[in-house]
């Protein structure tokens, strides 16, 4: 069967679409609401803190019914009805609630989508990069778009935008078809086994630290831009800038990958991280910096993300792709970005933004040295060459 770009694409677009009009605002929709920086650490923690335990238990299921789209469809439709619950409530522990089961269904279909995905290239994997870049187009269409609303529209309007971007999300889903994979390996390895290797320990553990470092970018590095003064449609632009950086390295990732090893492609990504956060920590007052800060989102991001995507896909194998996928991003973007959350909320106001973003370098230098250790020193046993 071809492959459905265009479906695959546009499940991208919108899913990112919602998370570039979350993401950037939604601290700013929190603050507005009355929550404290605590508060909102907190919440953003939640939001992040389903993934631990909701794509493990997504992932297990979609592997052994071998009905993904179907979790995907389903967890879709209830993200956005669940979402709408915000429009109705008021104060924080309604807010706890809401973000707690609107998260379970949300944090269910990127990494079974991811799984689809790859099962639809087969043998072209490299071919994933093309694909996940309207991701990358619907996350700058959109948080520019709701930048430039907010300049205009009280920011009381959010809730409204991503549940109507949940919807299409929803939709997009309904008419992306399955794809089956057509055998499994001979003699199969228990997922058990696979994640003992110390490799792989090595390799979700520098995941981890990556998101802590992450994390305050997402929860605060609007209200810090707000703080020295950057408008809404500024903000929304430096956000976009560093997405718009992402979308070019996509386009060249698959030449990238013939070129270079899925370790060192690792290893590179990873020390830019430490400078980019650097940078953030010492240089707001400079837009020049932060524009350059916001370019090293290519490598932070993008390339971390699709040498672990690729690393994942290579370590689990097609029986366990699933459950490999939802692993990966439980313990990254779930664990390590509900850390990240909570130490970003509770530091804030009591040690400032520079103390949290110098915190951030240092989770990303320990990364790089466990990363340069042990991750992508081996060859899998098809021979491809990590490192």
């Amino acid at each position: 069967m071809s492959i459905p770009y265009w479906r695959l694409s546009g499940f991208y677009f919108f899913y990112f679409a919602t998370v570039g009009s979350f993401i950037p605002y939604w601290s700013l929709y929190l603050k507005d609401s009355g929550f404290n920086p605590v508060e909102i650490g907190e919440l953003s923690a939640l939001l992040v803190g389903t993934k631990i335990i909701a794509p493990n238990i997504w992932g297990w299921i979609a592997d052994h019914t071998g009905r993904s789209l179907r979790i995907i469809r389903m967890a879709s439709f209830f993200a956005a009805i669940l979402f709408g619950g915000f429009l109705f409530v008021d104060g924080y522990v309604w807010f706890v609630w809401v973000t707690i089961i609107f998260s379970f269904f949300w944090n269910a279909s990127l990494p079974q989508f991811e799984a689809v995905t790859l099962r639809h290239l087969k043998t072209q994997s490299h071919r994933y990069s093309k694909i996940r870049l309207w991701g990358s187009v619907g996350f700058i269409f959109a948080v520019l778009g709701v930048g430039w609303l907010l300049d205009y529209l009280p920011i009381a309007i959010l809730p409204d935008v991503i549940t109507a971007l949940l919807l299409a999300t929803w939709v997009l889903s309904l008419f992306t078809p399955e794809a089956h994979t057509l055998s499994h390996d001979a003699d199969p390895i228990g997922i058990m086994q696979i994640i003992k290797k110390p490799e792989i320990l090595a390799f979700l553990t520098a995941s981890m630290l990556l998101q802590v470092a992450q994390a305050p970018y997402y929860v605060f590095y609007s209200i810090y831009l707000e703080h020295y003064h950057y408008s809404a449609s500024l903000i929304g632009g430096l956000w976009a800038l560093g997405v718009l950086a992402e979308i070019v390295l996509f386009i060249y990732m698959s030449r990238i990958l013939k070129r270079f090893p899925l370790r060192n492609i690792l290893l590179f990504s990873i020390f830019l991280s430490i400078v980019r956060w650097l940078i953030i920590a010492y240089g707001a007052d400079y837009l020049a910096l932060l524009v350059f800060a916001q370019l090293l989102h290519a490598a932070t991001f993008g390339g971390v993300h699709v040498a672990a995507i690729h690393l994942v896909h290579l370590y689990f194998g097609q029986q366990h792709q699933g459950k490999g996928q939802a692993l990966y991003g439980s313990v990254s973007f779930g664990l390590g970005a509900m850390l990240g959350s909570l130490y970003s909320g509770y530091y804030w106001q009591s040690s400032g933004a520079t103390f949290v973003y110098s915190l951030a370098a240092i989770c990303c230098c320990i990364a790089l040295v466990i990363a340069y250790i042990w991750v992508g020193r081996e060859k899998t046993k098809n021979n491809t060459v990590l490192g």
